[in-house]
């Protein structure tokens, strides 16, 4: 019995000698593996929600639109998982980017959050823009009015020219979708064009262009425009009769109607699918992070043009951004006949109180 248990000891020996080795040699290999799935999981994962939540904002590559940062940047890479999840989940303080953790008010667990910080600094941006695409949720083009060579050519010619081509450079990106394209003013936004506005003194448009104007669509501007930015634009509204007794021919705004089709209305429910649904909530009818829009009194109190304004000039002071320089005025109208059409059947909920 000796003699065996004796064996049975070397036995033993010899298995751990000749295994551990082995486990040593390949554990490396397996945790990598492991690690690899976890990556491939999270990225997958991250991507159905990037679509459905971010892309809108953010771009289907993540390239960003507008005044939104782009995600497939260097820095946003380079940031530490930390500094990423914590803006993930709370936000960042006057930007449209809004905490989308549980505990904020969003829609994300603490796990999600975490798989969003490997998503961005592994994913391969590519793939999600063809998984954006084939989801049907590639976000509108943003729509800009042209600076042409022409009108660039007659600001030359103008004193301090230079300064105005920025500054009209400037309008076009920022300003025109609102105050219309030849600064006559549209719906949404009054006149840029006016006597009265250039009575007024520069500090005082410089406050409403940087501070905006509460309870009004005229956001702040302060955090998305340098100050030789606005500098040269209130230049431009200065200076815009001369502009006009030198020719240059401003594109024409295009008359608003709210017209309302079965094609319209589809148009404008696929729309809302990309574009509102992930705040606004499934058929509109609101989520934690933005109120209820099919709702029977905020339509019945909100006429076709309010509603068309609130899409496109935003809300000031709230997590709602605007539009106006990203939709086609058809496709804000499509939005409008969505939301119009529901009325008849829409819940009567407590009037919305925009999230801010």
């Amino acid at each position: 019995m000796t003699q065996l248990m004796k064996w049975i000891g070397i036995l033993a020996t010899m298995v751990i000698v000749i295994i551990m080795p082995i486990y040593a040699w390949a554990e490396p290999a397996q945790q990598e593996e492991l690690l690899d799935a976890y990556y491939t999981n999270a990225v997958l994962a991250s991507t159905e929600l990037y679509a459905t939540n971010c892309a809108v904002c953010h771009g289907a590559a993540g390239e960003g639109i507008g005044a939104t940062p782009p995600l497939n940047s260097d820095a946003i890479m380079m940031m530490s998982d930390i500094d990423l999840a914590k803006v993930i989940a709370r936000g960042r303080s006057n930007t449209l980017m809004a905490g989308w953790a549980s505990e904020e008010g969003g829609i994300f667990s603490n796990s999600q959050i975490d798989d969003f910080v490997t998503f961005i600094q592994q994913v391969n941006w590519e793939f999600v823009e063809a998984r954006v695409e084939e989801m049907g949720l590639t976000p509108p083009q943003v729509i800009e009015m042209e600076v042409s060579d022409d009108m660039l050519e007659v600001l030359a010619s103008l004193p301090d020219g230079e300064n105005l081509s920025s500054g009209l450079y400037v309008y076009a990106d920022n300003c025109a979708a609102c105050h219309g394209t030849n600064g006559s003013g549209t719906i949404i936004a009054p006149a840029i064009d006016s006597a009265d506005l250039r009575a007024k003194t520069r500090e005082d448009i410089l406050d409403v262009v940087t501070n905006g104007v509460p309870g009004t669509l005229m956001s702040s501007w302060g955090n998305m425009l340098e100050s030789a930015q606005i500098s040269s634009v209130i230049d431009l509204v200065y200076r815009w009769p001369e502009l006009l007794q030198a020719d240059i021919e401003f594109p024409e705004t295009q008359t608003i109607s709210f017209p309302s089709s079965p094609q319209l209305i589809a148009q404008g429910q696929s729309l809302f699918n990309i574009a509102c649904e992930s705040c606004h909530g499934t058929d509109g009818y609101g989520s934690p992070m933005a109120p209820a829009l099919v709702n029977q009194i905020f339509l019945s109190e909100t006429p076709d043009a309010a509603i068309y304004q609130i899409v496109a000039g935003g809300i000031p002071g709230t997590l709602m951004p605007a539009w106006g320089s990203r939709l086609t005025d058809q496709e804000i109208q499509s939005l409008v006949a969505f939301l119009r059409s529901n009325e008849p059947s829409a819940p009567a909920i407590l009037p919305p109180i925009l999230s801010k």
